[in-house]
């Protein structure tokens, strides 16, 4: 398996480690990992990978990993294995989102997922950190201005903005990629890429986030240098993968209701002129 994207390049040190080129590791190689990083989750517990039992709930899933500090994990799926990769890398922001889970479960009505957990559910799957000293670049990934913010503002892109992929399922597809996956985008504002840092500033930042609608979407191999292809203007020019911003119609005007009518003419014959 190749690891070349630059999306695996936060979690070279583990792949290698991990021998994660060569096969997908055993369940003891990753809990070694977590015992020598001394990685915890939210509540302090020891982090630990094993095997599922019996089919879980999404709702299941976190509160096990919550109360346990176990992390169900098929170990012969990529994506089980670079979820675990994300857990070892980024404890904080992976034990907060699991924290953030639980904490939204114990309010929930019914089974059904509200739109915080809609919301971590993305970042957890398709999570991308935008790390950014300038506000105007992320006010340009926010109102969707591609070939704006990733071909003319492409040199301060470069050197402005960082972009880290956390969600696992971005990462599989990382491992054959596509000009239209497309991650749901966390923006730090940060003088600096030190990725613990963002590790510990994503964790804080997830207690603002409430609906989806706070995450802009990026397809990512649109990055400059993200994809050889990129080097040419014309590959902004697809709006199947650079979709413009929804155009929101303006509500119908009110409909004003009739005027009066006008009161009736009084008839000449009984109101006394003219004379008869």
């Amino acid at each position: 398996m190749k690891f070349d994207h630059p999306a695996f390049a936060p979690y070279r040190a583990l792949i290698d480690a991990l021998e994660l080129a060569r096969s997908l590791p055993a369940l003891e190689a990753l809990n070694a990992q977590a015992a020598a990083r001394g990685t915890l989750q939210a509540r302090g517990l020891p982090l630990r990978f094993c095997a599922p039992g019996d089919h879980l709930s999404a709702r299941d899933y976190e509160t096990h990993i919550l109360h346990t500090g176990q992390v169900p994990t098929r170990a012969d799926t990529w994506h089980d294995v670079l979820n675990a990769l994300v857990w070892l890398r980024f404890p904080r922001f992976k034990g907060a989102l699991n924290a953030a889970h639980g904490d939204a479960i114990a309010v929930e009505t019914d089974a059904r997922r509200g739109r915080r957990r809609d919301a971590l559910t993305m970042l957890d799957e398709s999570g991308v950190w935008v790390i950014s000293r300038d506000p105007a670049l992320s006010e340009l990934l926010a109102g969707r201005a591609w070939h704006t913010l990733l071909w003319q503002a492409r040199d301060r892109v470069e050197g402005e903005m960082h972009f880290v992929v956390v969600g696992h399922a971005l990462l599989e597809k990382a491992l054959a990629p596509y000009p239209a996956m497309t991650g749901k985008c966390l923006v730090l504002v940060a003088d600096s890429p030190d990725l613990d840092a963002a590790d510990a500033r994503a964790a804080q930042e997830l207690g603002a986030i409430d609906s989806p609608r706070l995450l802009p979407p990026l397809p990512v191999q649109g990055i400059p240098g993200w994809d050889p292809a990129n080097a040419d203007a014309a590959y902004y020019a697809n709006q199947d993968v650079f979709r413009p911003p929804r155009q929101i119609s303006p509500p119908p005007p009110a409909t004003r209701p009739p005027p009066p009518m006008p009161a009736p003419f009084p008839d000449r014959r009984t109101d006394g002129y003219p004379p008869p």
